[in-house]
């Protein structure tokens, strides 16, 4: 996988190098998403997909990249160690060059909430972008857990970026049998089976699994096509509800517009300010 600059307006792209004919190109948007419990899976219309985009594009959103292509030569992302940080580190170390349009946002103007079986994503309206989750799971290894972050000045890259994905050992059957995370190991996830947690090393925080989740909203969030001012919380959510809200959000009338960034409220979104010697996981 390689990332490329690309020119304001351009936005957030794949190309699947892979493919000879017909089209490659996937753009990183929530309509295109094709719901799985899993990851989430981008297809375009001619039926070529890339699956597992949250990593990265979470990593592109807290680094404040908002214009890109992404080449790749298969199916699915890779897995890396399960978490953003070897993306953000690539990013960091070549740097992000400002553009001289301003960044396209997208403002939250009244509450939005989706639910189902016990589980909710809402977003309301705040100055810059904020995330909230909880969750609550039955091994004992991971448990009950709840964070919030204001999502300015390079919290993404200290916070959240280095908190791997994590599931039970049934889960990584599952993903297997769906051509998901083909690469994986216990090197790349933290598996967990009731109260032990089976990849060497165990958790990098107490509470990774809850930042991870954190990670995966903001990727699923800059799937809206440029960044959200507005505060989401989740509560035992996953990629499917996250964007099941952005469909919502952008076809409710007046529940969003699209907002051309002033100074001000550019510092405010994620990536902004980061220096890369002040972030221990990434430097």
């Amino acid at each position: 996988m390689v990332l490329k600059p690309a020119a304001a307006g351009h936005g957030i792209w794949f190309k699947r190098t892979d493919i000879e004919l017909g089209n490659a190109l996937i753009p990183a948007i929530y309509d295109v998403v094709e719901r799985t419990p899993l990851c989430t899976r981008l297809v375009n219309d001619a039926h070529v997909s890339v699956s597992t985009v949250e990593h990265i594009m979470a990593a592109l959103a807290g680094c404040g990249v908002h214009n890109a292509l992404i080449e790749i030569d298969g199916p699915e992302v890779p897995i890396m160690d399960g978490s953003s940080v070897e993306f953000v580190r690539g990013i960091m170390a070549k740097g992000v060059r400002r553009q001289a349009s301003p960044v396209l946002a997208y403002e939250v103007l009244m509450p939005i909430t989706v639910s189902r079986e016990g589980a909710s994503a809402s977003i309301v309206p705040a100055e810059g972008l904020e995330i909230e989750f909880h969750i609550d799971f039955e091994d004992d290894a991971i448990g009950n857990q709840t964070k919030a972050l204001d999502m300015r000045n390079g919290s993404f890259a200290r916070e959240l970026c280095d908190s791997r994905t994590f599931c039970r050992r049934t889960d990584v059957e599952a993903m297997r049998e769906n051509g998901l995370a083909l690469g994986g190991t216990l090197d790349n996830a933290v598996v967990v089976q009731g109260d032990e947690v089976l990849t060497p090393g165990g958790f990098r925080h107490a509470d990774e699994a809850v930042r991870h989740k954190m990670l995966d909203a903001l990727g699923d969030l800059y799937l809206a096509g440029g960044p959200i001012l507005g505060r989401f919380t989740g509560d035992k959510s996953g990629h499917s509800m996250t964007n099941t809200l952005l469909r919502k959000l952008f076809e409710t009338p007046g529940a969003v517009r699209p907002v051309l960034c002033t100074p001000e409220q550019a510092a405010r979104l994620p990536g902004q300010g980061l220096v890369r010697s002040e972030i221990p996981q990434v430097a």
